[in-house]
């Protein structure tokens, strides 16, 4: 799917807001065509804190935070925006974007809808609504919003995104003509549209255009030469018309970008076997031998740190609460990816009063899953339950739940 860009994104959320700004959200908006989206963020967290239903704050203030990667703060924003104008449809979709940002399509697709109900001549909004029914499996609903958001759109540049992903339903369909018709108007209308240029090389590929494959391969590497994808699309293209010597410059660039691929990997020792380098395709082959044996290790690990796990929670359960720490210690090392056995770590510790590295284990947890409102919820009950001493607020009260 294509990641759509985050100023283009924030366009989308703002543009219809700029007829009535006030002063401030025209500072504010200026600030951002300079460049400056922290001293953005810090006028319109000081607007929102002394107007708070100030929607044009929130909804430009949320967009500008999805943009920065603060997701609960940009998702908060916007959801107080749609609850002060819940006929916006612009708001909506805004919410919606923000969702999507975030890797979140299924809580996405609501606000989209919404937004679509209320406007339905919302162009934009179809577009989006359809990208998170094709993510979310729905390819006939997602047909259908994109012909309705085509037939709005024309031919303008904006529809480019439209049938991009009107094609990629062909491409599931097998109509693999169609959709290359879809990805040719794309790349007609939006000529920089490197993702389109590539799914247009894969499409010629299937139909058995050799040519064409790489001139569009080639094209979407020349657009945008940090898509690993891209990359690896055009040197597999190379290696399978027997041009190994062109092929390993590109798959070079893909591991470059992707340097624990076994695929891409596997695509440069053979590419540098068949042009003849020797001694570097055996170098790049131990390479990828190294990278399948870590991952055996890294599965059996798994394997045995979640046994572990169980025989741990078995313990816990027992009332046995210090072996069962020591049992998900050993758990947690052998699989500190884990973040499961982590939380399950962290709260063993904390009901064995262990508050330091409980609360310190519970942090560690909510970082590597910091979009997760439930161990966010768990922190804040186990700050309020720990100890002055450890940073807490000292009030115990009923066991806390597992997350």
């Amino acid at each position: 799917m294509r990641s759509f860009p985050a100023k283009l994104i924030i366009l989308l959320a703002c543009v219809r807001l700029l007829a009535a700004q006030t002063a401030p959200i025209e500072q504010a908006w200026t600030l951002l065509r300079e460049g400056k989206r922290a001293e953005a963020i810090t006028l319109l967290r000081n607007l929102v804190n002394a107007s708070p239903k100030d929607a044009d704050a929130r909804l430009l203030l949320g967009s500008v935070l999805m943009e920065a990667g603060e997701r609960d703060a940009s998702i908060a924003n916007l959801t107080e925006a749609v609850r002060l104008r819940p006929n916006s449809a612009e708001a909506q979709n805004a919410l919606g974007e923000a969702y999507n940002a975030f890797n979140d399509p299924k809580s996405a697709r609501a606000p989209f809808e919404r937004a679509v109900k209320l406007n339905p001549a919302f162009a934009a909004a179809r577009v989006n609504l359809g990208s998170v029914l094709i993510q979310n499996g729905d390819m006939d609903a997602a047909a259908m919003q994109l012909d309705r958001a085509l037939a709005l759109l024309g031919d303008k540049p904006d529809a480019a995104d439209a049938l991009y992903l009107r094609a990629k339903i062909f491409t599931e369909r097998g109509e693999e003509k169609k959709a290359m018709t879809a990805l040719l108007k794309a790349v007609e209308l939006q000529p920089d549209f490197a993702e389109a240029w590539s799914d247009l090389g894969d499409a010629r590929k299937k139909t058995q255009d050799d040519s064409g494959a790489v001139e569009a391969f080639q094209q979407a590497v020349k657009i945008k030469p940090d898509d690993p994808v891209a990359q690896t699309r055009l040197a597999s293209e190379l290696l399978s018309q027997d041009r190994a010597h062109e092929a390993v410059e590109h798959f070079e660039a893909a591991a470059k970008l992707t340097p624990m691929d076994q695929s891409v990997l596997n695509g440069l020792q053979r590419a540098l076997r068949a042009d003849g380098q020797t001694a570097r395709a055996d170098e790049t082959k131990k390479r990828l031998l190294q990278l399948l044996h870590e991952k055996d290790l890294s599965d059996q690990n798994s394997m045995v740190a979640i046994r572990l796990n169980n025989e741990a929670a078995a313990l816990e359960k027992a009332g046995d609460l210090g072996a069962a720490v020591a049992k998900y210690r050993s758990a947690i090392e052998l699989d500190p990816s884990h973040n499961g056995i982590r939380v399950n770590l962290a709260v063993a510790l904390l009901k064995n009063g262990e508050w330091k590295e409980g609360l310190a284990q519970m942090r560690e947890a909510l970082a590597r899953d910091p979009n997760n409102p439930v161990l966010k919820a768990a922190l804040d009950d186990a700050l309020d339950q720990a100890p002055i001493e450890f940073g807490g607020k000292g009030h115990p009260h009923s066991p806390r739940p597992r997350p």
